[in-house]
C-alpha cells in the first residue's frame, strides 16, 4: 500500500507518470529505478522481519511499478500480475462460491471466456448486460450478486459507461463495482474518483506501451480489497517479474505524451475514416456524435487512441486487413506503432456468433489501435488499405 504522506511531489497526472512513487523513508533515490533480478533475499537472523523474502511474494522493482499505479490512479493499493488476464484470474478469486456477477454485455473475448468456461466451472455466476444502460445493470443484479464489472469505452464497440451512475447502483446495493481502464489509461480517466472500488488493466497495452511486454494490474480503494488482493497475489502464483515491472514503469514515463499524440492521431483518423466513400460507420467516443460523448466529457479528460470501423462491403475487409505498408495487421493494442485487428477472428472469437451479431461484432467491423506515427502517414496508408 503506498504512504499516503510519501506521495510524488506533483499534482499533475502528466508529471506523476513520469517522477512515478516517491518513497520518503528510502535514504536513496535512483532516477531509473533498478530491476532486483533476484529470487531470494537474505534474512538477517531468526524472528527478524524483513519487507522482502521471496520475490514470487514481493520485489522491490515490482512494488515500484504498484505504488506508481496506485498513485496514478487514485487508489490505496496495486498489484501487480503477469497478464490482465491473470489480474482478472486475481479479481475473481476474491469472491466466494455460488457468487454472481453482473457483467457489461461488450469485454473483450478472452474476459468472456475466462469467466463462461473457467469460472463458473468453479461456481461463479454470470450475467451480462449493456452497461450504458443502468437500469439494465441494475435489473440484472440477484441477491447473490456481489460484482458489477465493466470496460468503458467497450473492446471493440467504443461504448461508453455512465461510471458515477454504476456506482450509485453498486452503492445501494452493497456491491463492488469494477472498472477495466485499459484503454483510457489513469492519464485519461480515474474510475476511483467515480466511485468505482477496483480499476482493472491490461498494462500490455498504453502503460507499458511499446508492444514488447505482457503485464496486468489491479487497484484498490481501501485496506479491506487490499488485504484479498494481497492474498492473491501471494497465492496464485502469477505475480509480474521483475524486468517485466521495470519495462512498465519505463513505459509509463512517457505515457502523458502517448496518450496525447495517439488520441490526436485518431481523432484525425476518425474524421477522414468517417467520410470515405466505403466506410458505413466509424466508432470513436471523441466524435461528437457519438452516444457517449458527453458522458466521456464528464468523466474523462481525452477519449484515446482506439477506434472501430464498419465496412459498407465484406469484400473490402481482406484488403484493409492485409493492404497496409505501415499499418501492421496484428493482435494487440496500445503500443506506439499503428495496428489493425479483425475482432471477429482475432480478439473476440471467443464470443458466441449471436452475441457478436447482437453487439455488432460483424464480418464488417475491423478495430484500429492509432500509434504514434505522423498523422498524415497513417491517413495515407488508411486511405490506400481502403483502396
Amino acid at each position: 500500500m503506498i504512504d499516503p504522506s510519501s506521495p510524488c511531489c506533483a499534482r499533475r497526472a502528466d508529471t506523476k507518470a513520469v517522477q512515478g512513487y516517491v518513497d520518503r523513508s528510502q535514504s536513496f533515490r535512483p532516477v531509473s529505478y533498478p530491476i532486483y533480478q533476484t529470487t531470494t533475499y537474505v534474512n538477517p537472523g531468526l524472528g527478524s522481519e524483513i519487507d522482502y523474502s521471496y520475490s514470487r511474494c514481493s520485489n522491490p522493482t515490482r512494488t515500484q511499478l504498484e505504488n506508481t499505479a496506485a498513485l496514478l490512479e487514485g487508489g490505496m493499493a496495486a498489484y501487480a500480475f503477469s497478464s490482465g488476464l491473470a489480474a482478472e484470474d486475481a479479481l475473481f478469486s476474491i469472491l466466494e462460491q455460488g457468487s454472481h456477477v453482473v457483467m457489461g454485455n461488450d469485454v473483450y473475448g478472452g474476459t468472456y471466456r475466462q469467466t463462461m468456461e473457467y469460472w463458473r466451472r468453479f461456481g461463479l455466476e454470470f450475467t451480462f448486460a449493456d452497461a450504458t444502460d443502468p437500469g439494465r445493470i441494475e435489473r440484472a443484479c440477484r441477491p447473490n450478486t456481489r460484482m458489477i464489472y465493466v470496460e468503458t469505452p467497450t473492446n471493440p464497440m467504443m461504448k461508453v459507461a455512465d461510471i458515477a451512475a454504476l456506482s450509485a447502483v453498486a452503492r445501494a446495493k452493497g456491491l463492488l463495482l469494477t472498472v477495466d481502464n485499459t484503454f483510457l489509461t489513469p492519464y485519461f480517466q480515474r474510475p476511483i474518483d467515480f466511485g468505482a472500488d477496483i480499476v482493472i488493466h491490461s498494462a500490455t497495452k498504453y502503460l507499458a506501451g511499446h508492444n514488447d511486454t505482457i503485464a496486468g494490474l489491479a487497484v484498490v480503494k481501501d485496506e479491506a480489497l487490499a488485504a484479498r488482493f494481497d492474498f492473491m497475489a501471494r497465492t496464485l502464483g502469477s505475480a509480474l517479474s521483475p524486468m517485466d515491472s521495470w519495462l512498465t514503469l519505463r513505459g509509463i514515463k512517457t505515457l502523458a505524451l502517448r496518450m496525447e499524440r495517439h488520441q490526436s492521431n485518431a481523432l484525425a483518423a476518425a474524421e477522414f475514416l468517417r467520410g470515405h466513400k466505403k466506410v458505413a460507420e466509424v466508432l470513436y467516443a471523441g466524435l461528437p456524435d457519438h452516444p457517449g460523448y458527453e458522458i466521456s466529457r464528464r468523466q474523462s479528460t481525452g477519449f484515446g487512441g482506439m477506434l472501430s470501423l464498419t465496412l459498407k462491403d465484406a469484400s473490402d475487409v481482406g484488403k484493409m486487413l492485409s493492404g497496409g505498408r505501415m499499418i501492421m495487421f496484428a493482435e494487440s493494442l496500445g503500443g506506439v506503432e499503428t495496428l489493425i485487428t479483425y475482432p471477429k477472428t482475432q480478439t473476440h472469437a471467443s464470443i458466441p456468433p449471436e452475441l457478436c451479431e447482437e453487439l455488432g461484432i460483424t464480418e464488417k467491423l475491423v478495430r484500429l489501435s492509432v500509434g504514434i506515427e505522423n498523422p498524415a502517414d497513417i491517413i495515407e496508408d488508411l486511405d490506400r488499405m481502403l483502396g
